[in-house]
Formats: C-alpha cells, structure tokens, sequence
C-alpha cells in the first residue's frame, strides 16, 4: 500500500523537488538502467533486483529496491553482525567489501561505488517512501542497537543522498552520521536539499576514481614484477575479478 503523502513526512516542496529532478533525469536514468540490467544478466543469474526491508520515517517498514551486486545465496549474517557492532563503536564505517568480497559479482563493486546499485529506489521515491535526499535507510538489526535520542534520525524519510553522503560518508564513525541525519532532520529545506544534491556528483566521482585506482595499483604491480624472459612464449593470460 502506498503511503499517506499527508502523513509521510515529505513537506510539498519536497514531493516537488523529487518529482521534478526524475522527470528531467528520466531519459539518462532509463538508459543506464537498461545498461546495468544488461550487465546483471550477464554476469550473474537470478533476478535482476534486490528486495529488503528498511526502516523508514517514524520507524515504519518499507522495501527498499537495489540492482543486485552479490551472488543468489550470499550469506549476509556476518554484514549484519557487522552493522550492529559498529553501531557504539568509534571507528569509521568502513564497508566489509573495502578490500575484496567474493559474494560480489563482477562489476558489482563499480556498481556500488557509483551509487547505480540504487537506482531502483527511484520507485520508493515516487511511492513516497524515500526522498532524493535524507538518512539513509536502516535494516532492522541495527535500529535494535539504537539509543533512544538516535531514534531521532526516523523524523526525516530516507534518501538516496544526505548530509552523510556529502561528509564523509564511509570515513564517518556511526554516531557522526546519527548527528548529521538528526541535523538534517531538524533543518531540512529547500536549499539545503539543492545543495546537497549538488555536492553529490563530485562525490560519487571521488569514490567511483577511488575503486578504479584500487583496481589498477594491483594490475601495475603485477606486470612490473614480472621477470622478462625474451626467449620464452607470451604468458598466458589471467583472468582477474575487478570485484
């Protein structure tokens, strides 16, 4: 069923703000969309997009919609487990797949870095379930570890971007974020979300030129460190994840 717009927390300006950037983005996002699919199917089977349950404004329960970047099966208990420990702990929220995951399928981390993964949530944004900007959306488990005044973080619906992603993001401990949100939550307003949709793109290029290099360093390494032995045949090739 689809949310009450009167009673979701999205202010007009909101809706707006939200409808109007889709609509404009609409042709590039349906392109790159068509894209992904392509590359999904390719590279993996099963379905195309990934369903999970996120907490949302006030605490309410929402599917949240992602591209799947991990293998059918995937065992996910550890990144849960992991979720929850950093909850009170105070060290950056670095993710589990910083330095290599075999669940993740081929081009998944590229995915994942660029935000493309999220793409899907376009759908939850125009059901009234996220916004462009906002918290992030928590799974379960962790909202189970919340203290009471982080709680405060549900009075703004969930987003694709927010003061989170444009601060830090990952280099963040879980309270820093837990402040910001409840920043945002209390001020939120018009300009704000123009301007942290601005920030955005420089962002995402910043982390997507991250993984591209974490990806060449190794390959570098690799060829330099071979001996050249003239009189043998080429090597053979090999073939290396980018995940």
């Amino acid at each position: 069923m689809k949310p009450d717009n009167n009673n979701c927390g999205l202010p007009k300006w909101k809706r707006t703000l939200d409808a109007c950037v889709i609509v404009l983005a609409t042709p590039g996002l349906l392109l790159l969309a068509a894209v992904l699919v392509v590359i999904i199917r390719a590279v993996s089977n099963g379905p195309v997009l990934f369903r999970q349950e996120r907490i949302g404004y006030k605490g309410r329960l929402f599917t949240c919609l992602k591209f799947r970047t991990m293998y059918c099966g995937s065992d996910n208990t550890d990144h849960h487990g992991y979720l929850r420990s950093l909850v009170h702990a105070d060290v950056p929220m670095t993710k589990m797949d910083a330095h290599g995951d075999p669940r993740i399928i081929p081009f998944g981390k590229i995915m994942r870095a660029s935000g493309l993964d999220e793409l899907p949530q376009i759908i939850n944004v125009l059901q009234g379930e996220m916004s462009l900007v906002g918290p992030r959306p928590c799974l379960t488990c962790e909202v189970e570890k919340f203290l009471p005044w982080q709680r405060e973080r549900f009075d703004a619906v969930p987003g694709l971007t927010g003061l989170w992603q444009v601060n830090g993001k990952n280099q963040l401990t879980f309270t820093q974020m837990v402040q910001l949100d409840i920043r945002y939550a209390r001020t939120k307003n018009l300009w704000l979300d123009l301007k942290i949709l601005f920030k955005t793109i420089p962002v995402l290029v910043k982390q997507l030129s991250a993984v591209k290099t974490k990806i060449a360093v190794p390959l570098n390494h690799h060829r330099r460190t071979q001996p050249v032995v003239p009189v043998c045949p080429p090597s053979q090739k090999t073939e290396t994840s980018i995940c």
